[in-house]
């Protein structure tokens, strides 16, 4: 069983910056993709940031810039640095990993980001 646990969530004014990190642990085999989701209220889950199999990034445009993802495959964690941040970048944020022999996405329980106009 695969399990992704985020943190680093919070309260930061507009302008501001905050580094999430996400630890994976279990039997985690044949990584596609490792990224990032929101879900701000009442919207949908939005991706935000990829790193595919083979180390190349993605960003949804809205982030572009702004924000920086990063892996570490030997300690299983990857990161969301989080820089100018907005009031529309308020949302819970996911880490998700999608792997597997048979591909499975694997979602973590989610961290608080508000961000304060």
């Amino acid at each position: 069983q695969v399990q992704l646990v985020e943190s680093g969530g919070g309260l930061v004014q507009a302008g501001g910056s905050l580094r999430l990190p996400c630890a994976a642990s279990g039997s985690i085999v044949s990584i596609k993709a490792t990224g990032w989701a929101r879900q701000a209220p009442g919207k949908a889950r939005e991706w935000v940031a990829v790193v595919v199999d083979g180390g190349n990034i993605d960003y949804h445009n809205s982030v572009k810039g702004r924000f920086t993802i990063s892996r570490d495959t030997a300690k299983n964690t990857v990161h969301l640095q989080m820089n100018s941040l907005k009031p529309e970048d308020t949302a819970v944020y996911y880490c998700y990993i999608l792997a597997g022999l048979i591909p499975q996405q694997y979602w973590g329980q989610g961290t608080q980001v508000t961000v304060s106009s």
